[in-house]
């Protein structure tokens, strides 16, 4: 037999009788491959806990304190635009409801499992998160794909698709106001080479400056 995968994992929870369970269930790292380096309750906590362990996969709920999964996935959006290592999000929650997935999802999170979810189930779910794929509990997908085909939301974005992908993430960060330093740090790319994406980005959108830019990234709903 190979080498057994590995998965750094953290969980944020607000109930920690339910993290404690799924530690049980999924934690068991000889087992399962699933290696819990971290928890997190609230907000604030689960930002502070993903930045230190810079995990491969957050199982998240979508109801906390501080601001909800939401708000944890857009204070950790540079971490999930890092290009060699990104952290991935997989929602796990007691709520199967339409606004929740489809919140989390136009938030980045992967996927979307409900709390009935068996322990072998989250843990492949966790490796396939892991590995890019989007995984969703069975007639969650149905949310996300009528909320995506919606036509408010254009399939295809002639003006987007001139970006490349690094130059995407570098407009979604300049629109949430990052400074140039910041955004920097969080790519592990030099202040020159921001500067030389966001020129390339104003240049292919036709844009003059950054405020431009965050009105046309928050009206395609990006930011």
């Amino acid at each position: 037999m190979g080498e057994t995968r590995r998965v750094r994992v953290v969980l944020v929870d607000d109930h920690r009788m339910f993290r404690t369970g799924v530690q049980a269930e999924i934690g068991e790292t000889d087992r399962t491959g699933v290696e819990v380096v971290g928890e997190a309750a609230d907000v604030d906590q689960a930002v502070t806990v993903i930045t230190a362990t810079r995990p491969e996969v957050v199982l998240l709920d979508v109801h906390l304190p501080g601001g909800g999964g939401v708000e944890v996935l857009r204070r950790c959006a540079p971490l999930m635009a890092a290009g060699e290592n990104p952290v991935r999000f997989l929602a796990l929650s007691v709520s199967d409801a339409a606004e929740d997935v489809i919140g989390v999802i136009r938030g980045g999170a992967r996927g979307y499992v409900t709390k009935t979810i068996t322990g072998s189930d989250l843990v492949d779910s966790v490796f396939r998160v892991q590995d890019g794929d989007a995984v969703f509990s069975p007639r969650l997908a149905g949310f996300v794909l009528d909320a995506f085909a919606s036509t408010d939301a254009p399939p295809v974005d002639e003006d987007l698709d001139r970006l490349t992908q690094r130059e995407r993430e570098v407009l979604r960060l300049i629109a949430r106001g990052y400074a140039y330093k910041e955004i920097a740090k969080q790519l592990f790319i030099s202040v020159k080479t921001v500067e030389s994406h966001v020129s390339a980005v104003l240049r292919k959108l036709q844009l003059s400056n950054r405020h431009e830019l965050t009105r046309w990234a928050t009206a395609r709903r990006l930011v």
